[in-house]
């Protein structure tokens, strides 16, 4: 895998961020279709099939890395913001809804980072953006955030997007069980599994769904407050007279987690 591109970058705002990078003549940085906020005059943009890690992999090649982003749910194209000015300009890329930017290096969590499949916001060319497949049944039909996984791998910087309030947890062979709607993203030295929540009527009448994914290893954990299916039931009607904390509402609510 060829080396990432080196990009600074400054991250901008609290709760309704944008990231800020700067490149060089030549850098380039990848996004995700719609992600741009603004940028300077010297950087060109193209919409390409893939990530554009390996250049010579031919149609085939494009034509199933493409398959696998129709897989998780994303465009066919990434955007290409390639700097072909004479000096450094910038491009900048805001978050899709209220939470928090998280910079990861790769090259300081072994050249590969597991996260949900909509937490990718942009990354440094050469950064391959690919799906992991959990190879445990139960993690991927119980698990939230489905049987695939985003699996970016590589040695540069990458962005990826959180809702509400985001802290970073550290295992030392412990563990820990997290809604799994909540679960933003963990390094590939940490095992993930889905185990139920509690006794059958913790599950049904408890609100908090039937199953907590478990991470259990050594490395790190980014846990979000605030998961965007979270939000998006709270603002989506959810049919006239039903009462949110009725034995029905929690009946109707907990087989969608």
């Amino acid at each position: 895998m060829a080396s990432s591109h080196e990009v600074d970058y400054q991250i901008y705002g609290d709760d309704m961020q944008f990231v800020e990078i700067e490149l060089d003549l030549n850098e380039t940085v990848i996004a995700e279709a719609g992600a741009m906020m603004y940028v300077d005059d010297g950087i060109e943009f193209e919409a390409v099939m893939g990530d554009g890690s390996e250049p010579d992999q031919g149609l085939f090649g494009k034509l199933k890395g493409a398959g696998k982003r129709v897989i998780t749910g994303e465009s066919l194209f990434m955007t290409h913001f390639t700097n072909q000015g004479g000096g450094k300009s910038r491009v900048s890329f805001a978050a899709p809804y209220p939470g928090k930017i998280i910079p990861v290096d790769l090259s300081s969590v072994g050249g590969r980072l597991i996260c949900q499949k909509d937490a990718f916001l942009c990354a440094a060319k050469g950064t391959k953006v690919g799906i992991a497949f959990n190879k445990k049944l139960g993690a991927g039909f119980f698990g939230g955030e489905g049987f695939i996984l985003q699996d970016l791998q590589g040695d540069g910087l990458v962005f990826i997007h959180a809702g509400g309030t985001v802290i970073e947890r550290k295992l030392d062979g412990g563990s820990l069980r997290v809604d799994t709607g909540c679960l933003v993203a963990f390094e590939p030295s940490v095992n993930y599994d889905i185990a139920r929540a509690g006794k059958l009527k913790s599950q049904v009448f408890g609100g908090e769904g039937l199953f907590l994914a478990t991470l259990q290893g050594t490395g790190r954990v980014w846990v979000q407050s605030l998961p965007f299916s979270r939000l998006a039931d709270r603002i989506t009607p959810r049919g006239s007279g039903q009462d949110e904390g009725s034995v029905i509402g929690g009946l109707s609510t907990v087989f969608e987690r």
